[in-house]
This record gives structure tokens, sequence and C-alpha cells, in this order.
């Protein structure tokens, strides 16, 4: 089971850290990506990290603004998000696969998006102007 938090409201230029914590699996056998979706839209891929942790992947619209990081011990993965801008508001998901190759498509082009492994419920991140 997977769990998202950290969401909420924030100003424009502000920063929001989420995590999203398992339990029940060992997120070091998966990979790990964040996701969000406005409604009325597709979800979208956001960043997206290696089993290992070596490989990242982010949007282009969060480059330099957002970090994905995970913490093995502490079974959690984060999104640092800094430099919020309204655009950035959505309801944000954490999912996991057991292959790279499945996580990362699907978090640059929303192939199988719906048959990755795990997903956990959204956390809503709200940016005023």
């Amino acid at each position: 089971q997977l769990q998202a938090f950290g969401g909420g409201l924030v100003q424009a230029g502000g920063s929001l850290r989420l995590s999203c914590e398992a339990s029940g699996i060992t997120l070091d056998s998966y990979s790990i990506g964040w996701f969000r979706q406005v409604s009325g839209k597709e979800r979208e891929g956001v960043a997206c990290i290696s089993t290992d942790g070596g490989t990242t992947y982010y949007r282009d619209s969060v480059k330099g603004r957002f970090t994905i990081s995970r913490d093995n011990a502490k079974n959690t993965v984060y999104l640092q998000m800094n430099n919020l801008k309204p655009d950035d508001a959505a309801v944000y998901y954490c999912a996991v696969d057991s292959t790279n190759h499945n996580m990362f498509i699907a978090t640059k082009h929303r192939t199988s998006i719906n048959a990755l492994d795990a997903w956990g419920q959204g956390t809503l991140v709200t940016v005023s102007s």
C-alpha cells in the first residue's frame, strides 16, 4: 500500500515536499514515479526514479524546480517542489513498478500508465497566484 502526504496550499514561488510511504512492500525493489492530474485532464508523469536511485526523469516543465529522491531505509520517496507555479496545482499521485522500463515509459509517454504495479491515493497541491 502506498500513501502520499504533503500536499497543501502554497503561494506561487513557494515550496512543498511530498512524501510517499509504503507499507507491505519494500520500495527498494521498485522504480517509483510521481504523477499529477487536474480535473478533466489526463494524468501526467512528473518525475520518476530508478530502482537503484541512479537514474531520474523529469518532465520539462518541472526541471530545475522539482527533485525526486528515495530513502530506502525509511521506505519513502519524496518529491521536493520548489518555485511552485499555478500550473503545478493538481492532485499528485505516487506509483511503483517492478521494472524501470515500465515506470519510465509511463512517466514520459503515459504508456501503460494504468498497468503500473501500484498507486497511492492522491494528495492535493494548490498554488495561489
